[in-house]
């Protein structure tokens, strides 16, 4: 069972100030904290692309990079990278450059993001959504699988037995597919044997394991050992001494956010009661002491098949004191008591 973290480099109005950081000291605080996941033995950190004024990342292999410089052991990946409005070749390759520099621990997380942004700023039309991701997953696994590349496509230039470089250390870099819960999705990264990661954010948790059963199905049917397929979930949280503290602390920062986004896409208000019921044991909200945090995964692992864990924090903006310890608690308190009892529930399911 892999434990990680991921993060979209918000920079929201303090809630409390209303202050807000700049770009830089939010890119600067996360490589510190991608620093500190490898030193307290976390397995994976994934920074997602915006391009938006409340985020900092449009560039995330960038980031990766500069921490990739300063780590030894953690994987790196994007969170998603929004494929359908990027350029495969400049994906993979920024993606083996990173390879490079952490000498293969570098992952290309794909997906068609949940923002708008970035289609128009590269100018795109969202009519061809659906179509971009497919022709351009397409490219990105052709280029993962051959030094010379010949593909011909409908929105972008052809390429004619062209070498794409540089190549990375992993053979063949990692590229999973990011999934909000679409059947359609978990069925293409099924057939084609790629990894899932599901964005579990709300609602019930255990009603995403038909999905996994579907994903699972797919990929057998396709031919592949589903045995070394993972199935990662990225879900919001917060770790701190004690739940109530972890609540009080991650509550207001949520509150703003999801309140912004729900005004852009017509929810309604985030309460405190909506809060408290998605931090509940059967809730998406992973928020508490290392303990209630634990238990959630582990009983995540069980029922819905999830191999992979990304607790994504902050959702918001939070003091970096505050991000840093959550980390520090997730990787010296709450992973070893998860990797421990799953260890032990994996050997007697043999």
């Amino acid at each position: 069972m892999e434990i990680g973290i991921s993060t979209f480099v918000e920079t929201t109005p303090d809630p409390q100030t209303g202050e807000v950081i700049s770009h830089a000291q939010r890119i600067r605080e996360v490589v510190e904290e991608i620093v500190l996941a490898d030193r307290v033995g976390l397995d994976v950190y994934g920074v997602g692309e915006h391009h938006r004024k409340d985020y900092a990342a449009s560039a995330p292999a960038v980031i990766l990079a500069a921490a990739a410089a300063q780590t030894q052991r953690i994987r790196l990946t994007s969170a998603v990278t929004v494929l359908s409005s990027d350029d495969p070749v400049r994906v993979f390759q920024d993606f083996a450059t990173l390879d490079g520099i952490s000498n293969g621990r570098a992952e290309i997380m794909a997906g068609r993001g949940s923002f708008i942004e970035s289609f128009p700023l590269f100018g795109y039309e969202l009519d061809n959504y659906d179509e971009l991701f497919d022709e351009k997953l397409e490219l990105l696994l052709k280029i993962r699988e051959s030094e010379k590349v010949t593909w011909k496509g409908g929105h972008r230039p052809a390429i004619n037995n062209l070498g794409v470089y540089p190549r990375p250390v992993q053979n063949p870099l990692p590229v999973w597919i990011g999934s909000g819960g679409n059947q359609e999705s978990v069925v293409r990264a099924g057939l084609l044997g790629l990894p899932l990661v599901l964005a579990i954010i709300g609602g019930s948790p255990e009603q995403f394991a038909p999905l996994v059963e579907l994903y699972k199905k797919a990929a057998k049917h396709a031919g592949h050992d589903v045995s070394l397929l993972p199935v990662a979930s990225h879900s919001h949280g917060f770790i701190a001494e004690s739940t109530e503290l972890a609540a009080e602390k991650f509550f207001p920062p949520t509150q703003q956010s999801m309140n912004v986004l729900g005004r852009e896409r017509g929810w309604g208000p985030y309460t405190r009661s909506s809060f408290d019921a998605a931090r509940s044991f059967e809730g998406a909200l992973y928020v508490g002491d290392p303990d209630t945090v634990a238990k959630k995964i582990i009983h995540l692992r069980k029922q819905v098949g999830i191999t992979r864990f990304l607790l994504h924090v902050p959702v918001g903006t939070m003091p970096h004191e505050d991000v840093m310890r959550a980390i520090e608690l997730l990787g010296t308190e709450v992973a070893p008591q998860v990797r421990e009892e799953i260890s032990k529930w994996e050997s007697e399911s043999k």
